[in-house]
């Protein structure tokens, strides 16, 4: 009898500390898909893991956005979540999270805030089916996972990043009401940023990106920002609130977007709106973190603030039309602007910390 196949996954002992680990693929039970990983890109909820801020995995398989291959499917499955029909060979990007449908939040219709999303996501590698994370040669993906299927045409390298980075803005600024004509100010140019932008844009906004690095400053060029705030010529929150205001006829803008990740980001965001503007957070992700901040300057602007963490899961199919038709307007082949072997995780994730790249991808094979 021929021996069982084995794969690696790059398993986070703790904070900074990564082993690789070997385990046969497992034939996929009912309602699950063995898939080989094409690509796991590096996103800044792999970076707040690593360092060891995440406030619920300090341990586990590391990596959630990825496009994978399906090698095997479980009996039941003959369908992505858009009713596609898949087959052994297909490129498909998984949801990162489960989705129970089952608990309080599934039943009130907020499927991003299920109760059970870590149930499957970064455990212990010694746990079967062993392949929890993107980060490694294989990928399982649950019973209760969506996946969707790449449209026919579409750069795998572009289609990777529809899952988290891209689903993420589009449902955070969906669920703020970007509308055409408003002004939209995107604090921090990372990926997020840019996703933000170029989704801002096709909704019809004005785009103002706050940063103070040159190769994101020049990327958001890149992606169609209308204006640049350059936080080095700016250097205080005053200025760069006065600066956001003279961009929109003195009042400020009519939405914000945080995605620096910086708690310092939060407090400075209300400055740049207007009276009665929508302020979006989703970049800072880590309790305890503290800035100061004016709640009489919020309540005086009656700004109202909405704060997403994760997106509802049929977004990713969204993300991936999206891209699909957008291919030739925004220049997603340069977005990921470094590649690495799987074994040198490492400094993939030491050189996104570092921001000497804007976004990295392992390449497992």
């Amino acid at each position: 009898m021929p021996s069982k196949e084995m794969g690696t996954v790059a398993y986070l002992v703790e904070p900074g500390r990564i082993e690789f680990r070997e385990y046969p693929v497992p034939d996929p039970e009912p309602g699950e898909v063995v898939t080989t990983v094409e690509r796991a890109n590096v996103c800044g909820s792999e970076l707040h893991i690593w360092r060891g801020n995440h406030p619920e995995v300090k341990e586990g398989s590391l990596g959630h956005e990825a496009l994978c291959r399906i090698d095997a499917l479980g009996d039941g499955v003959e369908t992505d979540y858009a009713g596609e029909p898949v087959e052994e060979g297909d490129l498909i990007a998984p949801v990162y999270y489960l989705t129970c449908r089952k608990c309080s939040a599934c039943l009130n219709g907020q499927f991003h805030l299920c109760e059970n999303v870590y149930e499957y996501w970064s455990r212990s590698p010694e746990e079967p089916p062993h392949f929890h994370g993107t980060f490694g040669t294989h990928y399982v993906i649950h019973q209760d996972q969506y996946f969707f299927k790449i449209p026919d045409g579409l750069d795998p390298g572009i289609a990777a990043g529809a899952n988290c980075a891209l689903s993420q803005v589009m449902f955070g600024l969906d669920e703020t009401g970007v509308e055409y004509g408003d002004s939209v100010v995107v604090q921090g140019g990372g990926g997020l940023g840019l996703n933000a932008i170029a989704y801002a844009n096709e909704q019809g906004a004005e785009t103002i990106l706050i940063e103070g690095v040159d190769g994101r400053i020049e990327r958001g060029r890149e992606f169609g920002v209308d204006h640049v705030v350059d936080f080095r010529e700016y250097d205080t929150v005053d200025a760069r609130a006065e600066r956001v205001h003279d961009l929109t006829d003195g009042v400020g803008a009519d939405v914000g977007v945080e995605v620096a990740g910086v708690p310092e980001a939060f407090a400075e965001g209300i400055s740049l709106l207007r009276d009665g503007g929508r302020y979006l957070e989703m970049g800072n992700v880590t309790p305890g973190a503290m800035a100061d901040f004016d709640p009489g300057l919020l309540t005086r602007k009656s700004v109202d603030i909405t704060a997403v963490v994760r997106y509802d899961p049929w977004y990713l199919h969204r993300a991936l039309v999206f891209l699909d038709e957008q291919t030739d307007a925004y220049p997603y082949e340069d977005l990921i602007d470094a590649e690495f072997d799987l074994m040198d995780v490492n400094d993939a994730l030491q050189q996104s910390d570092s921001r000497e790249i804007t976004r990295a991808t392992l390449l497992p094979r």
